[in-house]
């Protein structure tokens, strides 16, 4: 199914005293660009993150915003160094034996020495934690790749829509052409009767003029490039692969034969569907970059 690079997804999971929130979203991007914002216990696992993104968006810059609360009491623990505050009472008794002082020291006063006690952070079964972050993760993906592609069905069909109003301006270019070589016969005719008068006029002469004319103007190769492109375009738009780049291809290529078409133009209503013609691809052109 076709699929934007615009999307959005988000999954909250809270798996016993650990939750887990996932926001990611996307805009357009030539290749797929990442960035990551999530806890620092959790940088370990960017690689399997990023990795694991590749199976659900080939393109787009994404952000992805990661909170972890640890809702347990047992988040950290006091650690108790029992050589250091040793070391703390041993040079303590030096003093009070070489300055003759009271050692006044008590258990509070020690425990309150730098290092004696430390809050220690409790170490997380990696496993766990990153059973629940992929859940998360694989939950706002999921819904990602739901709005993209709820998003791309939706430029699916105005890119159609537009490919029929293309078909429509190429239709009566196609159908005009023979008209305006039948108009130019005629002028040409009249004009030179003007300027003969009476002297007979040489038909093949008008017919080699004629012919010049028909060739200079002559947009049939255009026109039948054109149609193919169109239908081209139909057809890769209901593929399954990634397919922007390939549509932009397209795209440009469809510019080029309107812009040929413009420049042998030698018609004012065939200018104006010309003209028409190359405002609708750019439409086309604009809705490509969206997608993936």
């Amino acid at each position: 199914m076709i699929k934007s690079m615009t999307g959005f997804g988000r999954c909250e999971i809270q798996k016993e005293s650990r939750k887990f929130t996932v926001e990611l979203k996307s805009v357009n991007h030539r290749y797929l660009d990442v960035n990551i914002r999530m806890p620092k216990k959790l940088n370990f696992f960017e690689t399997a993150i990023r990795t694991l993104l590749k199976s659900y968006a080939n393109r787009g810059k994404v952000d992805i915003f990661i909170t972890y609360e640890d809702l347990s009491q047992a988040q950290v623990s006091v650690k108790y160094n029992a050589v250091l505050a040793a070391e703390y009472l041993k040079y303590l008794k030096q003093m009070e034996e070489e300055f003759g002082l009271e050692n006044d020291v008590r258990i509070s006063t020690l425990s309150r020495y730098p290092e004696v006690f430390t809050m220690e952070e409790q170490s997380e079964d990696e496993e766990e934690l990153w059973n629940g972050l992929k859940e998360a993760l694989e939950g706002a993906f999921a819904q990602f790749v739901e709005t993209r592609q709820t998003e791309g069905e939706n430029l699916k069909k105005d890119i159609l829509s537009k490919l029929d109003i293309l078909s429509e301006h190429i239709g009566f270019i196609e159908e005009r052409s023979p008209q305006i070589v039948t108009e130019y016969r005629a002028k040409l005719e009249d004009k030179m009767k003007e300027l003969l008068a009476d002297t007979q006029i040489e038909e093949s002469r008008i017919a080699s003029e004629v012919i010049l004319f028909a060739d200079k103007i002559c947009t049939d190769e255009e026109v039948v490039r054109l149609k193919s492109h169109i239908s081209h375009m139909r057809n890769t738009l209901e593929e399954k692969d990634e397919i922007g780049r390939k549509l932009d291809f397209i795209a440009q290529e469809m510019n080029r034969e309107a812009n040929t078409i413009l420049s042998k133009a030698n018609d004012i209503e065939v200018s104006d569907h010309a003209i028409s013609l190359k405002t609708e691809i750019e439409k086309i052109r604009e809705q490509i970059q969206n997608i993936e």
